[in-house]
């Protein structure tokens, strides 16, 4: 018995020293590694793990979006979407027709799981098969709505802030560059689709097609309106600062009458809720007591 909790803890001693002298060898690679170049981290062990898992989650996901039949020209279309949700990165179609699968997949093993295939059978199956491969459209339509509303409402503040900055004696490429980086916390939707812009141009694209591929990607009524501005005062030579000061005014005055006519919207989609769920409570609360005492009176009537 001795012998043997003896030889467990030389053991235990073994593993552990073992233990401190990786993890000891590997601070001290990294101590070296930022003596010789400051501004580089060796990655540690969590990070290594952390981009082996995604690396491999990527991988597996590669290979179950390989199982949805799809044309060319619809994976242009999904690409296109998925720019102008603001997911520009190579595997973003990757995990969209991953999800395709995964989706469909997790729901059936939610009824399996939970027994809700005894109430619906092959039918529950089925429709959790549809709903499951077309969850993913809805929600980057949600996605698509959502980015270009922001991109709607931060317009005006960023033809704003060009408009002080060309005025300050910038050009409209500074100005775009400055807007980019001044909003990119207050309006990050559009200070990302001006710095592609910005790099579009620094890439050699032509002013004119950068902005007309920025008002393609994002398909926003009110930026096409603008891009045919910009081109218009390029192409006639009128003062640019004010034609976007113009324009900002426009875009003012149109959000104030879409908030009026939506508020002027509510009495009539209140009729509803009305008729359907406060007067029933209503005429109940009101007429309740009165027919309660008809009754009372038909009773004693019919008793005597």
């Amino acid at each position: 018995m001795g012998v043997a909790a003896i030889t467990f803890v030389v053991i235990f001693i073994l593993v552990g020293s073992a233990g401190l002298l990786l993890f000891y060898r590997e601070a001290m690679v990294q101590r070296l590694s930022g003596l010789v170049t400051p501004g580089q981290k060796k990655p540690g062990v969590f990070s290594t793990l952390h981009r082996k898992g995604a690396s491999l989650g990527s991988n597996m996901i590669g290979q179950l979006e390989r199982l949805v039949p799809r044309s060319q020209s619809e994976l242009s279309v999904v690409q296109q979407r998925l720019v102008r949700a603001g997911y520009r990165s190579d595997t973003a179609v990757q995990f969209f027709y991953g999800a395709k699968i995964l989706v469909p997949l997790s729901l059936c093993l939610i009824i399996l799981t939970t027994g809700l295939s005894h109430f619906g059978g092959f039918f529950i199956y089925a429709l959790a098969l549809g709903l499951g491969f077309l969850a993913p459209d809805f929600w980057l339509g949600r996605q698509i709505a959502s980015r270009q509303a922001k991109i709607r409402r931060g317009l005006p503040d960023v033809l704003d802030l060009m408009v002080i900055c060309i005025e300050a004696g910038q050009s409209l490429d500074q100005a775009t560059i400055r807007t980019a980086e001044e909003l990119r916390t207050a309006q990050p939707a559009i200070s990302d689709e001006l710095g592609v812009v910005v790099l579009e141009q620094r890439a050699g694209r032509e002013r004119t097609a950068a902005w007309r591929q920025f008002a393609e990607r994002t398909a926003v009524d009110t930026v096409r309106n603008l891009v045919s501005v910009l081109v218009q005062s390029e192409k006639f030579g009128t003062s640019i600062a004010k034609t976007l000061r113009v324009h900002a005014d426009t875009l003012r005055t149109q959000r104030r009458q879409k908030v009026e006519e939506q508020a002027a919207k509510t009495s009539v989609k209140l009729v509803f809720p009305l008729v359907f769920f406060i007067f029933p409570a209503l005429f109940v609360v009101t007429l309740g007591p009165a027919i309660i005492v008809i009754q009372e009176s038909f009773k004693t009537l019919l008793t005597h």
